[in-house]
């Protein structure tokens, strides 16, 4: 594949990868995510000079609904980033190939093709950070859905009684399973103010942090389960930064899923893993979507 450019656009930074002709990661560069439509392209910009990537493909994530024109059109945790024509703005100021995609979307090609799904063909990608993000393959295609908005699992219902959520509604599973909501357990377990110390507590064997975790990975499970419903997947991978927690969070995590799932005994075995590229998959996921993008426009002119 071409050497590309790869961008995530997360909750407080814009993290770019430059993958080289062999696919590996040769330069990262990072600033912190605007909070307005203009900083969003320009800091997109920015990234790509701080890579050295001018004149690469360029593959972008951002956390929203994104249609297949590229065009941002809601971003629940990007308040006032409303129907931005990202692709369009960005082939203008870089006139390169440009692809947008929805961050976890490209996280979830990310770990199908590099990370800890190779190889899979029925595939659920779950980020854990300020809200909830998925990406889904299915039959080793990436899904997109009808509009481009497949994957807004975050906001699926699960007590519509709940706390509001950014989004307008009340009781997204966001709400119960996100870091954001992690934080809120180690408020209420009186660990602190940051999710960071369920995580320390679990992982020291505390009881009010196991605890804490366990109700957290019930939270998360009962999502997942209503996913393989739907969707008969065979592996679920968690990323964001909660899955820094490790086992401490996939051990009760994989037991409160085997304990809901309706038939679990006759069903073949889910498995749920930690993602393997960290922070970096949604930059490698775009940066892949972007190199095959423009590899297929150079053979598409060459022809």
């Amino acid at each position: 594949m071409p050497a590309a450019v790869g961008i995530d656009v997360g909750g407080t930074k814009v993290l770019g990868v430059l993958l080289n002709e062999q696919g590996q990661v040769a330069a990262e560069h990072r600033v912190p995510t605007p909070s307005t439509a203009d900083g969003l392209v320009d800091a997109v910009v920015a990234v790509v000079a701080g890579l050295g990537g001018s004149g690469h493909p360029v593959g972008v994530g951002v956390p929203g609904l994104v249609d297949h024109e590229g065009c941002l059109r809601f971003a629940p945790n990007l308040p006032g980033v409303v129907d931005v024509p990202v692709r369009a703005r960005l082939h203008d100021a870089l006139g390169v190939t440009v692809v947008v995609e929805n961050d976890a979307t490209a996280a979830c090609w990310g770990e199908r093709e590099r990370g800890a799904a190779a190889g899979a063909d029925d595939v659920v990608v779950v980020t854990l950070g300020t809200g909830i993000g998925g990406g889904v393959v299915a039959g080793g295609v990436l899904q997109r859905g009808a509009h481009g908005f497949a994957g807004e699992i975050g906001h699926m219902v699960v007590d519509p009684n709940g706390p509001r959520c950014p989004c307008g509604k009340r009781g997204c599973w966001e709400r119960f399973a996100s870091g954001s909501a992690l934080g809120g357990l180690a408020r209420r377990h009186g660990l602190g103010d940051r999710g960071e110390a369920v995580t320390a507590a679990a992982l020291r064997g505390d009881p009010d942090g196991v605890a804490a975790m366990a109700e957290f990975a019930w939270w998360v499970a009962i999502g997942l389960v209503n996913l393989a419903y739907l969707l008969d997947n065979t592996v679920f991978v968690l990323g964001g930064g909660v899955i820094d927690a490790g086992e401490a969070l996939l051990g009760p995590t994989r037991e409160a899923f085997a304990s809901l799932l309706a038939g679990a005994a006759h069903r073949p075995p889910v498995s749920v893993v930690g993602a393997a590229l960290g922070e970096r998959a949604g930059a490698i996921g775009a940066a892949l979507l972007a190199g095959a993008a423009g590899a297929a426009e150079a053979t598409g002119a060459a022809s």
